[in-house]
């Protein structure tokens, strides 16, 4: 059973810094491709970034700069540092996982961690 655990959310003030983690069970972090997702209230979710198999990392292009995508193998845990985070980065954060397994994709989300940015 595939289990992704976000963690490291919480209130910050704008400017300042947070990383979050995503543990995953039942999965490897390297053996798919690993994303951030994020949902504002009232808004749809929306990419963050993502880290493929491979290394390779792409971003939306309103977060180049600010936020970076990593992993750790060993850990099993799929890091998100944000910087110099802005009010508007206030939402639910959601690790996301898609994996090829055979003919099949399997997609994996958890189940958030709410990071809030106070002005």
């Amino acid at each position: 059973q595939v289990q992704l655990v976000e963690s490291g959310g919480g209130l910050v003030q704008a400017g300042g810094s947070l990383r979050l983690s995503c543990a995953a069970a039942g999965v490897r972090v390297s053996s798919g491709t690993m994303a951030w997702y994020r949902q504002a209230p009232g808004n749809e979710r929306d990419f963050v970034a993502n880290i493929a198999s491979a290394g390779r990392t792409n971003y939306a292009d309103s977060l180049k700069g600010r936020f970076t995508i990593s992993r750790d193998n060993a850990e099993n845990t799929v890091y998100l540092q944000m910087n110099n985070l802005k009010p508007e980065d206030t939402a639910v954060y959601y690790c996301y996982a898609e994996l090829l397994n055979g003919g099949a994709t399997l997609r994996y989300w958890g189940k958030g961690t709410l990071v809030t940015v106070s002005s």
